[in-house]
């Protein structure tokens, strides 16, 4: 079993200080962390559920989806990371970068730039491209894409794990990760097949 401060791969470590930030002291592997965010994230999507209003694409929902998800947790929840890490922009440009994010986003929707899911593949790869929190952040980015789809195009979430699970070691979270790096490197095509754009 591993312990709390080793990630699996493509996972963002986190520093001593957030690790500070941990809500139960008796917690000491990953295993049971994990449990921990996933009960918490359970938690977060019935509170999403409940919501009948809301404008997804703005810094507060994404601040509130992030404490939701997590904050039964950690402290730090919904507040931007001030640490830099394996991946993300600058601390100081999170803000500055999700409002680009979100009003692009919004464009892409009303305009009709893309077709639906491969906005919401842009949107997702470049909300975890920013990274805005010191952990959570794959996880919190899939839910707020889902919601994307649902509230700005009215379509149904994406199978992600496609019958797996992406916290763990596998090979769909493989193709998750090099699709995502590809996506760095402005090669789209493996994160729209993940996504299930066909052809």
């Amino acid at each position: 079993m591993t312990g709390i401060g080793e990630e699996p791969e493509g996972a963002t470590p986190l520093d001593p200080d957030e690790l500070e930030g941990l809500k139960f002291r008796h917690v000491t592997t990953r295993g049971e962390l994990n449990e921990l965010e996933q009960a918490n994230v359970e938690s977060g999507l019935q509170w999403l559920q409940r919501r009948r209003r809301h404008d997804v694409l703005s810094e507060e929902f994404v601040r509130e989806l992030h404490r939701r998800l997590f904050g039964d947790v950690w402290q730090w929840a919904g507040t931007f990371r001030l640490t830099e890490k394996n991946i993300g922009v600058d601390p100081v440009q999170i803000g500055v970068q999700l409002r680009i994010l979100l009003d692009d986003a919004r464009y892409w929707a009303e305009h009709g730039t893309y077709p639906p899911l491969e906005a919401a593949a842009r949107f997702h790869h470049r909300l975890v491209q920013i990274h805005c929190f010191p952990n959570g952040n794959g996880r919190h980015a899939r839910i707020m894409t889902d919601e994307y789809l649902r509230r700005l195009f009215d379509r149904p979430p994406i199978d992600w794990a496609a019958g797996q699970d992406l916290m763990q070691e596998n090979d769909r979270r493989d193709a998750y990760i090099a699709a995502l790096r590809a996506a760095d490197r402005h090669d789209y095509g493996p994160l729209l097949k993940f996504v299930g754009v066909d052809g």
